[in-house]
């Protein structure tokens, strides 16, 4: 199977707050400023480059909650003892759009193997309704979180720096594997077989 570069992301960590602070504020070429334009124009997307952390170079566990896109309560808490995918999007953002097929196809390899295995989208600077038109568009079939206001994002330990952005949460639902852009079915599912081989 092919896959991408992978790189240890603590040597990488005080980048990432330090471009993670740079998209945010008054800048007006920051994801949120960009978004909040509704264009698809000049926002910043990753390159899809993968990182990896090993179990011992994890950070705490994440926790957090919202509703879905349903106005449905979520927490973090549900999905107990399992993988946790977490896939963090917008409607305004076409390599967004363009990896829900991949994503949708991860999830079903994945109900279909009975692997403990969870995944979730969170959506920002979307209403409920554009968010909802856009899942059933691309016929995604997992839940996604609706915008918060960035509550959620600083719950992410600063890991999502670009959009789209990918995380694979471990059982304990520490933060394993980071793709920042655009994801392959692929991809997302040696992540996630990585993370079942380990010992719990």
């Amino acid at each position: 199977m092919a896959f991408p570069v992978r790189r240890v992301l603590a040597p990488v960590l005080a980048l990432a707050v330090v471009v993670g602070a740079a998209g945010c504020g008054n800048d007006p070429n920051s994801i949120a400023a960009q978004a909040k334009q509704g264009n698809d124009k000049g926002y910043r997307a990753g390159d899809g480059s993968v990182e990896q952390l090993s179990p011992g170079e994890r950070n705490k566990p994440v926790s957090f909650k919202g509703k879905t896109l349903t106005g449905k309560a979520w927490s973090l808490d549900q999905a107990k003892g399992k993988i946790v995918v977490l896939n963090v999007w917008g409607a305004w953002c076409p390599p967004c759009q363009a990896e829900m097929p991949e994503l949708q196809k991860a999830w079903k390899s994945f109900q279909k193997q009975g692997q403990p295995v969870m995944m979730l989208g969170l959506d920002q600077r979307d209403s409920p309704s554009r968010a909802l038109a856009t899942v059933k568009k691309w016929k995604v079939g997992y839940p996604s979180l609706r915008d918060d206001g960035g509550q959620i994002l600083l719950d992410l330990q600063n890991k999502v720096v670009t959009t789209p952005t990918t995380l694979v949460l471990d059982k304990q639902h520490r933060i394993a594997a980071r793709v920042s852009g655009q994801i392959t079915a692929s991809t997302l599912t040696g992540l996630v077989q990585d993370v079942l081989k380990e010992k719990s």
